[in-house]
C-alpha cells in the first residue's frame, strides 16, 4: 500500500486481562477484538515506561524517555500541572513530524500529557501543534481524579498532607513567639511580628486559592491553542472526542493523513455516558472499557464507509499495565484487570508494562496471527516510517524496529535482543532474548 493512513489508538491504563482477544470473558470488547481478528495480536508488547508522561514521549520518538529528558530524577515521573515549563523538547523528531513532511494531514485528539509551554503562558512550545500534529483537540495535561467534582483527590491531598507539618511549624512559631513578647520574656519588635503574619497569611492565602481553584486552571480542554471549555466537563466526553476523530476521518478522505486517538480511559477519574453507565459487569470501570470499545467500532465504521479500511494501518494499545490499587472514594474498584502479570501502573512488574498490541492492515498484516516475540511501543515510530516512506532521523538513536518483517510473517524473530526498563531515569530490569530462545 502506498501512503497508507495511520489510525493509532491509545487507551490510559488500560489492564492487557481487560480484553476479550487477551481472554476476559466478562467485558464485551467486540470492536477491539475485531481488530485482532483481522489483524496481528502481539502478546509480549511493552510499553518503555509505566507511566504515562515517558511512555507516550518513546511511543512518538521510538526513543528510550531518558535519550530525550523525559525520564524523571525525582519522585514524580510525570507532568502535574498545565503551567509546567518542562515538556518533550522540540529538536526530537516525532513520527507527526516525519509524515507531515511526507505530506499527511496529522491530528492528535484526546489527552497529550508531553507539556505546553515554557516560558510564557502562550508560547506553546512543548504543544501538540510544536511536534508536526496540525489539529489538536484534547487535554494538555491528563485526567485527575481531582479534575471531576465528587471522585476525591489524588494531587491536592498528597499536597496538603504534605504542608500539614510546616502550617502547624509556622504557627507554634508565631502563637509561641506572641506569648514570649506578652509575658516579656523575648523583645521581638512589633514591626516584625507584624509582618511574619502578613507573610503567614498571604501564603496561606495563596494555597486556599490554590486549593480552592486547582480544577478551573488544570483542568481544560483545547483546540489547538485555544481554551474551549474550562473547567473540564466529563459529560459525553468520549463522544465527543469521537467525534472530532470521524470528523477528522471525513474531511481528509482523499489524502493521507495520521490521527491519534487518545483515550482518556479509563484513567481516573472513571466516566461513562447515560448509554454505557451501569450497563457492565464490573461498576463504572467496565462502563468506561465498553464504551471505549464502542469508539473504537466507531473509528472502524467510518473507515469501511469511506472505502479506507484497506489502506489504513490501525493500532491499539495502551500507554502502561492497569493501575490495579485504585479504589474511588466510595470503595468501589477503579483499577483494572492485567491478567496473569504481577503489579501495575507505576512498576516494572509485568503488568506495568505488558500492554495490549493489535495492528490492522488488511493485505498486507497477517490475519488473526499471534506474535510472542518482544516487541516495543517505541516500534511504532519505524514502522510508520517505514510504510510511509520516510527517513529516519540519521543523527540519533532510534531504539524501536520497523515491525513489518515480523507482522507479513517475513521473519520469526524479534529484533530486541535487549528491552531495558527504567524507573523513572533509573534503570530497574533488562529483559534480555537470546538468540535461541
Amino acid at each position: 500500500v502506498s501512503n497508507p493512513n495511520f489510525i493509532l489508538l491509545m487507551a490510559d491504563d488500560l489492564g492487557i486481562g481487560d480484553l476479550g482477544c487477551y481472554g476476559n470473558r466478562t467485558l464485551r470488547t467486540p470492536n477491539i477484538d475485531r481488530l485482532a481478528e483481522e489483524g496481528v495480536t502481539l502478546t509480549q508488547h511493552i510499553a518503555a515506561s509505566p507511566l504515562c508522561t515517558p511512555s507516550r514521549a518513546a511511543f512518538l520518538t521510538g526513543r528510550y524517555p531518558i535519550r530525550s529528558g523525559m525520564a524523571a530524577f525525582s519522585r514524580v515521573g510525570v507532568f502535574l500541572f498545565s503551567a509546567s515549563s518542562g515538556g518533550l523538547p522540540l529538536e526530537e523528531i516525532t513520527f507527526s513530524k516525519l509524515l507531515k513532511q511526507r505530506g499527511y494531514t496529522t491530528a492528535l485528539i484526546g489527552k497529550w500529557h508531553l507539556g505546553m509551554n515554557c516560558e510564557s503562558s502562550n508560547d506553546f512550545c512543548h504543544h501538540p501543534l510544536s511536534h508536526g500534529f496540525d489539529y489538536f483537540y484534547g487535554l494538555t495535561v491528563t485526567n485527575f481524579r481531582d479534575c471531576k467534582p465528587g471522585q476525591g483527590s489524588v494531587f491536592l491531598k498528597g499536597v496538603q498532607k504534605s504542608l500539614v507539618i510546616p502550617i502547624k511549624i509556622a504557627g507554634i512559631t508565631l502563637v509561641s513567639l506572641a506569648i514570649a513578647q506578652y509575658i516579656g520574656l523575648l523583645k521581638v519588635p512589633f514591626q516584625a511580628l507584624g509582618y511574619c503574619l502578613l507573610i503567614t497569611a498571604i501564603s496561606l492565602a495563596v494555597l486556599i486559592f490554590f486549593f480552592y481553584h486547582f480544577r478551573h486552571l488544570n483542568c481544560f480542554l483545547m483546540r489547538d491553542h485555544q481554551i474551549i471549555q474550562q473547567p473540564l466537563s466529563y459529560e459525553n466526553l468520549t463522544q465527543r472526542l469521537t467525534k472530532e476523530a470521524v470528523q477528522f476521518i471525513g474531511r481528509n478522505t482523499d489524502a493521507p493523513f495520521l490521527l491519534v486517538l487518545s483515550y482518556l480511559h479509563v484513567h481516573t477519574a472513571l466516566y461513562a455516558s447515560k448509554n454505557f453507565r451501569g450497563k457492565s459487569k464490573h461498576g463504572l470501570y467496565g462502563d468506561a472499557v465498553e464504551e471505549m470499545d464502542w469508539s473504537v467500532g466507531q473509528v472502524l465504521d467510518v473507515l469501511k464507509k469511506h472505502n479506507m479500511s484497506d489502506k489504513t494501518l490501525v493500532y491499539f494499545t495502551s500507554d502502561q499495565g492497569a493501575h490495579v490499587e485504585e479504589i474511588s472514594s466510595s470503595g468501589e474498584v477503579h483499577g483494572g484487570y492485567n491478567g496473569i502479570y504481577k503489579g501495575g501502573k507505576s512498576m516494572n512488574w509485568e503488568g506495568g508494562i505488558r500492554v495490549p498490541g493489535l495492528l490492522r492492515l488488511p493485505g498486507v498484516i497477517q490475519a488473526g496471527a499471534y506474535i510472542d516475540e518482544p516487541t516495543s511501543n517505541m516500534d511504532i515510530f519505524p514502522t510508520i516510517a517505514k510504510l510511509a516512506e520516510a527517513q529516519l532521523p540519521s543523527d540519533r538513536i532510534i531504539d524501536g524496529h520497523d515491525l513489518m518483517p515480523l507482522l507479513q510473517g517475513k521473519v520469526t524473530r524479534s529484533k530486541h535482543e535487549f528491552l531495558f526498563h527504567y524507573c523513572n531515569a533509573y534503570l530497574n530490569a533488562v529483559r534480555w532474548h537470546p538468540e535461541n530462545s
